[in-house]
């Protein structure tokens, strides 16, 4: 059984290694077999030498960027999980934000940045967060909000029949039923908090930031050196995810118990 399980491990592993190589070798065999043009596709070599020749200004928009991300991730999730929390209590307070969040989602962040930048100023970087924020609130919101209320009634009417009180039902019962669906919704919201990190960063902001080296590097056709950006950025999400992934191992032992992990 030890065996089975550790040879399932390793092939989760070895699989997305495998691609990836066979994927980077395909793409660099064909940018060099069909003379394709720099400014159209770099080849995965000219990526990683830019990265190399770039490497301080890359590092730089990382702490930039993924602090803006890092920042609107954790904010976000603070105030979602709060607001849950009273939306799952009153539920006047629920009727009156989830349409109003509901309709924010569909509002795109290219609109959300402008108008923050105004506010607050293009230099600002809370303008450039306050975007992450929003963005990561909402689905955060929804989640929780659904793992909270959903529970099982005869879990509640169990702890009620001991004259729990009602923080001792949200405490004991509904929060942890809730942290499934945080996770999830954690798990999402990484990666939108630094993709909208990225685009906020388009309409503004500090030179050193990532957004600001894309956009730079695409006007000036030095498409490699923007290709070595985005890989940064790709970095940044990838390190958020396994964050988020660290996070639900320790705050969910019981499904370590399960899985064996």
């Amino acid at each position: 059984m030890t065996g089975s399980r550790f040879s399932d491990r390793a092939a989760t592993i070895l699989v997305p290694l495998v691609f990836g190589a066979v994927f980077l070798g395909v793409w660099e065999w064909l940018v060099r077999a069909f003379d394709n043009k720099q400014f159209l596709l770099p080849s995965p070599s000219s990526i990683y030498t830019a990265v190399g020749d770039n490497w301080g200004r890359i590092w730089n928009g990382v702490e930039v960027t993924g602090g803006n991300a890092v920042y609107g991730l954790v904010v976000g999730s603070i105030l979602a999980v709060f607001a849950s929390l009273i939306a799952s209590r009153w539920g006047w307070f629920s009727d009156i934000v989830t349409p109003i969040a509901s309709g924010m989602v569909a509002v795109p962040i290219v609109s959300l940045a402008p108008v923050f930048n105004i506010w607050f100023g293009s230099t600002d970087p809370f303008s450039r967060r306050l975007v992450v924020i929003v963005v990561v609130f909402f689905p955060v919101f929804f989640n929780v909000t659904k793992g909270l209320t959903q529970v099982d009634a005869v879990h509640v009417e169990l702890m009620r029949s001991q004259a729990a009180s009602q923080w001792s039902v949200i405490r004991r019962v509904r929060i942890p039923n809730a942290l499934p669906f945080l996770m999830s919704a954690l798990r999402l919201a990484s990666s939108l908090a630094i993709i909208s990190a990225i685009v906020a960063e388009y309409f503004g902001g500090t030179q050193g930031s990532l957004g600001q080296l894309i956009t730079q590097s695409a006007g000036l056709s030095r498409y490699d050196t923007a290709w070595a950006a985005v890989l940064g950025a790709s970095a940044v999400g990838i390190a958020m995810f396994v964050a988020v992934a660290a996070l639900e191992w320790v705050a969910m032992p019981w499904r370590r118990e399960r899985t064996g992990a």
